[in-house]
């Protein structure tokens, strides 16, 4: 390795927003299209008990139902044997052993019962019968799983620092970042965004199998696509920190020397300390050049020999495991099984549980450090740690407000700064600032102090209690409230906190209750330690342990919680009397008798009714603007009730267009019926549905075009003059005179830098489009093109530049709709749009039109529309019509709905246009055009020219299969497709500065964000061939896309100097792996 001098001093933290958009880019892609983009052949969660395991079932199901974990990878929650603690090292390796026994599993169901006992037996007689050894069967697992890319979440344990997380599991907390983008999905948890890191984390992994761990309290906030791993070792990932917080974590002692880049380092582990003091620092020289050190982050990599290693030595554990139960010790991940990997610390690890072994069969190994110098260590690792995430200088990522119901302003106090998730907010509640509020329903007279935080707490409403009843409960600042099921208890008990009570700090040490010292709470409450505690041994009294908690009647425990926190006459004898008398119980009870089913089903249900208010609402008040196929997917979980909740609004569906006809889209309108048929498995009815809802996308973009249009076009193919064939003569030819006419149209195509997909209906018929593109020519040439001239024989003849020929000698049977094999359908489109069966020059002669287009079939050119464009304006022109380019270009719009190709404007523009040009367009009756042409300076137009290849990947590609997609999930008003046309509009805005100023590393830029976006709208328009084609010339380029809307054709190469171009272009030629072709362009700058 090279030594690349010292460390730098100073290096920035990535961009939260940044690193976490592009991650969860990467997981919806990895989920969408796996065989693509690699994901996680297993996902492995350890847990404390049984029942925590099945908490966490349920959680990973829900995953992969929500699209965060794809159906093909294989998911298993794996407790501690026998609830007992064995450590984080221990319980690595028997979660290894328990997916390699699932493995087994899964192979030998696959297999059949009969196959089964024919592997198992050779022979029916015992003394001949072949089964297989135990080592056999360990070596099976071994040659299977070691070939696998596994994520192992570390996720058991008791929350004791965030007591309220621990009946949902600390790992499963809500992290409302990014929520926003998708306000229709579910809240986002810890979980979720540790997913879409680690997503990114199985690239670096390659073809290797191995194994990923990561931790439950900790979101490290970095770009793991670009890790490098070194081969046939373990290496954790560190970030330098300064040294107050490293002496209360892990820290690596690395090599001084090794892999040192600007952005990260790969350097050998010398050394590990725990919570190191100074001096310790000092003396294992784990100062850094700047004055930090190395933080542990608790992520380790796996990879080649090592992980057959780990693998070998876990699929014969369990005897290893049972001698720790037995003798009642833990092996623990970071300092035990780690050490094994570093050999200055196998003499510290011998004498410890299993240490012998540990080192015997994993000490030939070496252990790297990979320093990410930019990653983001996000701990949550108390409540206070969680709300400081919330509200902290990356609050503007943070939802305040998801899939919940809360009143107007008038009759509630709720901070602007408050976060409300998954919650029902009855009026006359309060909720300070800062203060999380989680999957609860509250009723009225609550209030919520500041900084507060408050989970699964469902305070029944006024009418469901006596008067005498009634009270007002108010949770102080600073505080946690949380309730819980427990098993064979038909209460939930109320729990309660301080936001910085340390439930694990003694009484003796100054421990405190709801933010006070346990002694001045039991002075002033007037209660003895022996009715807070019964302990035995040395167990010190605490929170965790203390008794405090009442089970009784709800109003009588929010009764007690108020005298307990302070709040009411503390002095108050009868409270006591029934404090005392109460069956209580603490935390470390409450954690293990918690009711983990009768707590998913209840947040399961209420996050059904949440969502089928929301849909309701929508479909009462408003214009459908959110996405009800999603919020049906919540309403489902819900099963018989659920299906008659979405039946009702289905029924409620034919009366919304006629309510909101002015303003309300029929195709929208229609897609909330395919969509509430689909939910509900009527997928016959919803195909009928589906064709109304493309006739409605095609009217409402003729509408947009052209008044009174979709009467003209069921009128023109009858409005042909009885007459003029009255005057013909039998054979087809008129006696009048005949006057020649021709008209040759030429034009360029189209590459579009950015912006597409915001030029097409029905988006450009709602929201502003911008698109920045450029007319070229190819192979000096205009490759498009159109000869239309007037025959003496009435009728249309057609040929194309494939040999296609046909006469329409009967124009009334050209209507609407057009078989989707027909080769003229284009030509017979045209002849629909333009009016031109009206027009009296078809009563006296025909027409010939030819076309042709010399460029490859599916370019991703434009070459449909700008084909289409070329014969609207040919046949405008030869009959004295509105040849604008405007009109053409509206036209056109039409002409591809009636084709049923849909499609935008963006294609023709480009090539009705010459040079740069920057266009927007105008929602309304009619639809806007505005072009905007560039001034390409001599330096720009250079520039471009030495820097721009224009290759065709020879991947052949159809637009109207991606573009149906896309057009669904916008009628379905899918956010994160909406968010992602918006942010490709609004980089066309930013691509035309970089042009104007000749800055073409940040077209660059545009150009790959712009291509991340594209995949996100539809996974599909990439493959692997184009995969491979960029990452093979990413090397040399500053930016990169297909071009259109991708799934192949040409692609766009932007390299980063002339010299990267000249040899990209070199190496493409002449990589027959490629079979590429790459195309002499340049710019169209004049008009035809």
């Amino acid at each position: 390795m090279e030594n690349k001098g010292s460390r730098r001093r100073t290096r920035g933290k990535a961009d939260l927003a940044g690193t976490l958009r592009k991650s969860w880019y990467h997981l919806r892609l990895s989920v969408r299209h796996p065989t693509r983009v690699p994901t996680w052949d297993a996902i492995v969660l350890t847990a404390a008990s049984p029942e925590q395991a099945e908490l966490y079932e349920w959680h990973l199901k829900r995953a992969k139902r929500m699209g965060r974990i794809a159906t093909s990878t294989v998911t298993l929650a794996v407790p501690d044997p026998q609830g007992q603690r064995i450590g984080s090292g221990a319980a690595t390796l028997n979660a290894i052993y328990a997916l390699a026994r699932h493995y087994e599993q899964l192979r030998l169901e696959a297999l059949g019962p009969q196959q089964v006992a024919n592997a198992s037996n050779c022979s029916s007689e015992p003394s001949v019968r072949c089964k297989r050894s135990n080592d056999e069967v360990a070596a099976s697992m071994v040659t299977f799983i070691d070939k696998k890319h596994i994520l192992l979440l570390h996720a058991g344990g008791d929350s004791k620092r965030v007591p309220w997380a621990n009946p949902m599991g600390k790992v499963f907390l809500p992290l409302p970042y990014l929520a926003a983008d998708d306000p229709d999905g579910p809240v986002p948890l810890l979980f979720d965004h540790i997913l879409a890191i680690s997503s990114c984390a199985r690239q670096a992994f390659k073809n290797e199998g191995g194994l990923f761990i990561m931790t439950g309290d900790v979101l490290p906030c970095f770009d793991a696509s670009s890790m490098v791993l070194p081969e046939d070792t373990s290496c954790i990932i560190t970030v330098p920190i300064t040294l107050d917080i490293a002496s209360n974590h892990g820290v690596i002692v690395a090599s001084k020397s090794g892999i040192l880049e600007e952005g990260y380092s790969v350097c050998l582990v010398e050394n590990l300390l725990q919570k190191p003091s100074v001096e310790e620092l000092v003396e294992h020289q784990a100062i850094l050049d700047d004055g930090r050190t190395l933080l542990d982050t608790g992520i380790i990599a796996v990879r080649g020999k090592a992980w057959v290693d780990l693998v070998t030595l876990a699929c014969s554990s369990q005897l290893m495991i049972s001698e720790l139960l037995e003798n009642r010790k833990e092996m623990s991940l970071y300092e035990d099984l780690v050490a094994a990997w570093v050999p200055e610390k196998h003499e510290w690890l011998q004498p410890r549980p299993l240490g012998e072994e540990l080192v015997y069969r994993l000490g030939k190994r070496k252990m790297f450090s990979y320093c990410a110098y930019d990653l983001q260590f996000l701990h949550f690792g108390t409540s206070s740690e969680v709300l400081d995430h919330l509200s902290g200088t990356d609050s503007g990522l943070v939802g305040r407000r998801h899939l919940c119901s809360i009143p107007a302003t008038t009759v509630s106090d709720i901070a602007a700064s408050a976060i409300i998730l998954s919650s029902k907010i009855a009026p006359g509640v309060s909720i300070g600032e800062d203060s999380l509020v989680y999957d609860s329903s509250i009723s009225d007279g609550i209030q919520i102090g500041s900084q507060s935080i408050v989970v699964g707490v469902n305070v029944p409403g006024n009418n469901s209690r006596a008067a005498e009843d009634s009270i007002r409960f108010m949770l102080p600042d600073r505080h946690c409230l949380w309730q819980v099921p427990l098993i064979g208890c038909t209460k939930r008990v109320i729990v309660y906190c301080g936001l910085h009570d340390n439930p694990k700090i003694s009484l003796s040490k100054d421990g405190t209750f709801c933010g006070k010292p346990w002694k001045k709470v039991l002075d002033d409450l007037g209660i003895q330690e022996s009715d807070m505690w019964s302990l035995t041994g040395t167990q010190e009294k605490c929170l965790w342990n203390a008794k405090v908690f009442p089970i009784l009647s709800y109003f009588e425990m929010l009764s007690l919680a108020t005298w307990l926190m302070g709040l009411s006459n503390q002095r108050n004898e009868s409270l006591l009397l029934l404090w005392k008398r109460s069956h209580r119980i603490s935390l470390e009870e409450l954690h293990k008798t918690i009711d983990f089913k009768q707590m998913c089903l209840g947040s399961s249900n209420h996050q059904a009714d949440l969502a089928a208010g929301i849909a309701m609402a929508c479909l009462n008040f408003g214009l459908l603007g959110r996405n009800l196929s999603q919020l049906c997917e919540e309403i489902l979980q819900k099963e018989a009730s659920g299906v008659k909740i979405c039946r009702d609004f289905l029924y409620r569906c034919p009366n919304l267009q006629a309510k909101n006809s002015m303003i309300l889209p029929k195709s929208r309108a229609y897609q909330v019926e395919v969509d509430l048929l689909r939910a509900l498995s009527e997928e016959t009815r919803a195909c009928e549905m589906e064709h109304r809802v493309w006739a409605a996308v095609a009217d409402e973009t003729a509408s947009a075009v052209r008044y009174g249009f979709k009467e003209h076009l069921l009128e023109s193919s009858n409005r042909i003059s009885t007459t003029a064939h009255q005057g013909n003569n039998s054979d087809g030819f008129l006696d009048k005179s005949f006057c020649s006419r021709i008209v040759k149209i030429e034009l360029p195509v189209r590459v579009d830098f950015v912006g597409g997909w915001s030029d097409t209906p029905p988006w450009s018929l709602e929201r502003a489009g911008c698109v920045l593109n450029m007319a070229i020519t190819l192979e000096s040439s205009l490759p498009i093109g159109a000869i239309i001239e007037t025959i003496r024989r009435t009728g249309v003849l057609i040929n194309d530049d494939t040999g296609n020929q046909v006469y329409i000698e009967d124009l009334t049977c050209i209507a609407t709709p057009f078989d989707s094999e027909d080769p003229f359908r284009l030509v017979k489109s045209a002849l629909l749009v333009t009016g031109i069966m009206d027009n009296k020059i078809l009563e006296s002669m025909g027409l010939h039109i030819r076309t042709w287009a010399n460029v490859p079939r599916g370019s991703g050119l434009g070459t449909s529309s700008i084909l289409a464009a070329a014969v609207v304006k040919g046949l405008l022109q030869i009959t004295d019509g509105d040849e604008s380019n405007e009109n053409v270009a509206r036209l056109v719009l039409v002409l591809e709905q009636l084709m049923g190709t849909g499609g935008g404007w963006q294609d023709q523009i480009g090539g009705l246009y010459p040079g740069i040009k920057f266009t927007g367009s105008f929602p309304g009756i009619p639809l806007r055009l505005q072009v905007v042409p560039l001034l390409a300076s001599p330096q720009l137009t250079r520039e471009l020219h030495q820097r721009m290849l224009v290759v065709f990947t020879g991947q052949i590609r159809l637009a109207h299969q991606v573009l149906q997609k896309v057009v669904i999930r916008y009628l379905r008003r899918d956010n994160l497709l909406v968010s992602s046309i918006k942010r490709l509009a609004e980089l066309a805005k930013v691509g035309r500065e970089a042009l104007m100023n000749c800055d073409i590393d940040e077209l660059g830029e545009v150009m790959l964000e712009a291509w991340r976006l594209h995949q996100e709208l539809d996974p599909y328009c990439s493959n692997e061939f184009v995969d491979k084609l960029f990452a093979f010339s990413a090397c040399y380029c500053c930016g990169y896309k297909l071009v259109g809307a991708g799934g192949g054709g040409f692609a766009l190469l932007l390299a980063k100097n002339a010299e990267s171009a000249k040899e990209l272009r070199h190496l493409l030629e002449e990589n027959s792996n490629f079979g590429v072709k790459v195309y002499n362009w340049s710019i169209f700058l004049q008009t035809s």
